[in-house]
């Protein structure tokens, strides 16, 4: 990955974690990792655990940014929020997926979409 498109993703993480708080949501992780793969942000709501992929993107040309959360990814980010619970000793009422979409813009405010529930 090159560094500018680390440098989006992190302003995307940045940009979602700060709607996120801004709507009563608990950061309780940010960049999680492990040898299978990452989980971008780990949130509390309420008694819920909510694991969140942030997609960024710099254009719509090829679909929204929840697009690229495809079934091989929704696997994976199963399987990981699976083992951080396990290895946090974490119990949640419920646990949730969530999506955020960061659409940085020409002039003013990225527009940010976040879509509960996702998978």
């Amino acid at each position: 990955m090159t560094t500018q498109r680390r440098a989006i993703g992190a302003y995307g993480e940045r940009l979602a974690a700060r709607h996120l708080e801004g709507n009563g949501l608990e950061l309780l992780q940010r960049n999680w990792r492990c040898a299978e793969g990452e989980i971008d942000l780990i949130l509390r709501d309420g008694d819920d655990v909510v694991f969140c992929e942030v997609k960024t993107r710099r254009t719509t040309a090829f679909g929204p940014p929840a697009a690229a959360v495809d079934h091989r990814k929704v696997r994976r980010l199963r399987q990981l929020a699976s083992r951080w619970l396990t290895e946090a000793g974490v119990r949640a009422a419920q646990i949730r997926f969530d999506v955020v979409e960061i659409l940085p813009q020409p002039r003013g405010a990225a527009r940010v979409h976040h879509i509960r529930d996702a998978f």
